[in-house]
Formats: structure tokens, C-alpha cells, sequence
């Protein structure tokens, strides 16, 4: 009878894998979605109208409300959406600031009244706009040089 080899009519053993390294829960727990540019401009004008709605419904529709709530917004645009369409986020933020003063924004006496007043809070709540936007561009900004800086190392790096 043919000797066999010690442990091969044994199913193989299970590969142990190291432990990924620890890190904080509120880490873990955050989503990582990595949004393309449409889906970038689709989430950040949905949330910032469901805003526009909630801050006039909740406190009577106060721009300054709505500009503090824009601005994390942006950053999560800017961080979610995937890196082939980084320069997307610096452009959809301004169109969800618009989109989410339609709600906010004082209107009275028909398309024209509302129209007038859409433009007034852009001219007033300028500031907010540009701070989102600035926000967005630079969190894209740090996301494209460390893009660069890991594929720079990808190719210096020996095969």
C-alpha cells in the first residue's frame, strides 16, 4: 500500500489574513461612496433642496441657516465623488446653491416675484456660495495631489 503524505486527506486550512490595522469607530461606521460626476451633481442639488425645504419649513427660511448647512454639503460632495471626476465638484456645488434657494428664497406675486427674489438671495448669500465652492475646490485640490503623489510612487517603485 502506498504511503501517503502526512495531512493531505485534510481540508485545507483556512488562509489567515493579518488584522486590519484598528481604527476609530466613527471611522468605520462613516460610508464611502464614490459618486460619478452626474451622481455628484444629482446628490449635492437633492440634499441642498430637501434642505432649502426643511429650513423653510423649520425656521422660516432663513438664508443664514441654509449657508451654514451648505457648507458641509460641499465638503461631502467634494470627498465622495470618485477620483476620474474630481473637477465635478467645484462646478455642481454653485447649481445646488441655486437649486436649494428655490425654496428659501423670498418670492411674492407670481414667476417674475419669485424670480427677483432667487436673484436677491444669490446676491446677498454670496458668501456662502463662494465659501462652499472654495471648500469643494480645495478638498479636490488635496485629493488630485495625493492622487498624483501615489501614482508618482506606483511608478518609480520596482516591478
Amino acid at each position: 500500500m502506498p504511503q501517503r503524505r502526512r495531512g493531505t486527506d485534510r481540508a485545507a486550512a483556512p488562509v489567515r489574513r493579518p488584522a486590519p490595522a484598528p481604527t476609530p469607530t466613527a471611522l468605520r461606521r462613516f460610508p464611502d461612496p464614490r459618486l460619478t460626476g452626474l451622481g455628484s451633481g444629482l446628490f449635492c442639488g437633492a440634499v441642498m433642496l430637501l434642505l432649502g425645504y426643511l429650513d423653510s419649513l423649520l425656521f422660516g427660511a432663513s438664508l443664514a441657516v441654509f449657508g451654514v448647512l451648505f457648507l458641509p454639503v460641499c465638503a461631502l460632495t467634494a470627498v465622495w465623488v470618485r477620483e476620474g471626476d474630481l473637477l465635478t465638484a467645484p462646478v455642481v456645488v454653485p447649481i445646488a446653491f441655486a437649486v436649494g434657494l428655490l425654496p428659501v428664497a423670498d418670492g411674492g406675486g407670481g414667476i417674475s416675484g419669485h424670480l427677483m427674489g432667487l436673484v436677491t438671495a444669490l446676491a446677498t448669500e454670496a458668501g456662502w456660495l463662494y465659501g462652499g465652492t472654495l471648500i469643494a475646490g480645495l478638498v479636490v485640490i488635496v485629493r488630485r495631489v495625493r492622487l498624483v503623489a501615489r501614482r508618482a510612487a506606483a511608478q518609480r517603485r520596482p516591478s
